[in-house]
């Protein structure tokens, strides 16, 4: 993870016992960079004829990196094993392990079988377990956000009903000739329903190709809106991220689809059934 997010210096120093790598946004609060040095006090004291004396040691500083999560930059210092079992006085021991998987995504299908590995005491827990209040504030905002385009796509489809409705009765004289050349209601009705189902279409393909566009390039358009307005967007102090991340679900982008033009082809029965439901006779009497 780290190693592939160096933005300054490289890891070919990061060994022995004098060399860390900090966060980025760590180092600018700290006003370091690569090879400069950062003293590190112990949470233990040494113990002298002098009393208890915090123990104290400076690091070169040999990269810095840049994984996209503020807590992760702002916070977290990597040294060597050797340099941080001397730095803690942990002789050849450790106090954590961390596992990688290739699919960080899929890690419920390695939780059980790693608690039925490890042993009883020790303590295991995930990514998404150690960032649960995160995960539930992005659920959360998700379905609201869904709720807000279901009410969006609804008065969408109430605008095609109102302009449908309109239509039918502009088209009340024209619809009565039709039917007096021997079109049938189901000719009307199939007629005024093509009309409002290639609106809710065309409206789905150009909103659906217009939000995967905006999805692919959402960090562009947020840099270019800070730098036109000044304000900071996603600010990374309150979502614990650098950039705007995007990914875009095949599942919830097909439910979404499939929701507008569900009420799309809805707007239409109705204008379409009154269409159908005009009398000749009534439209053409003052005709």
């Amino acid at each position: 993870m780290i190693g592939g997010n160096i933005v300054a210096g490289t890891l070919d120093r990061f060994e022995g016992r004098d060399a860390v790598v900090l966060g980025e946004r760590l180092a600018s609060r700290l006003r370091v960079g690569v090879g400069d040095k950062v003293t590190m006090i112990s949470p233990t004291s040494a113990v002298t004829v002098m009393g208890s004396v915090p123990r104290m040691k400076a690091y070169d500083v040999v990269a810095l990196f840049n994984v996209g999560m503020s807590e992760y930059d702002n916070t977290f210092v990597y040294m060597p094993l050797e340099a941080a079992q001397v730095f803690f006085r942990s002789g050849e021991t450790v106090n954590a392990l961390e596992i990688f998987t290739t699919d960080p995504n899929d890690i419920r299908r390695f939780r059980i079988p790693l608690l039925e590995t490890l042993p009883t005491d020790l303590y295991f827990f995930d990514w998404q377990q150690q960032n649960s209040s995160f995960f539930n504030a992005l659920q959360v905002e998700r379905n609201v956000m869904f709720l807000i385009l279901t009410l969006i796509i609804l008065v969408a489809a109430f605008n095609i009903i109102s302009s449908l409705i309109m239509l039918v009765k502009d088209k009340g004289r024209d619809i009565a000739v039709l039917r007096t050349m021997g079109a049938t209601r189901g000719m009307i009705t199939r007629v005024f329903f093509m009309t409002g189902a290639s609106v809710g279409l065309v409206g789905t393909a150009l909103g659906s190709a217009i939000g995967l566009l905006f999805c692919q390039n959402i960090e562009a358009i947020r840099q270019a809106l800070q730098t036109l307005t000044g304000v900071t967007l996603f600010d990374p102090m309150i979502y614990f991220l650098s950039r705007m991340p995007a990914e875009v679900d095949p599942w919830e982008v097909g439910t979404v689809i499939a929701m507008a033009l569900g009420l799309s082809f809805a707007a239409t029965i109705y204008p379409a059934w009154r269409a159908a439901r005009i009398d000749p006779v009534e439209a053409l009497r003052y005709e």
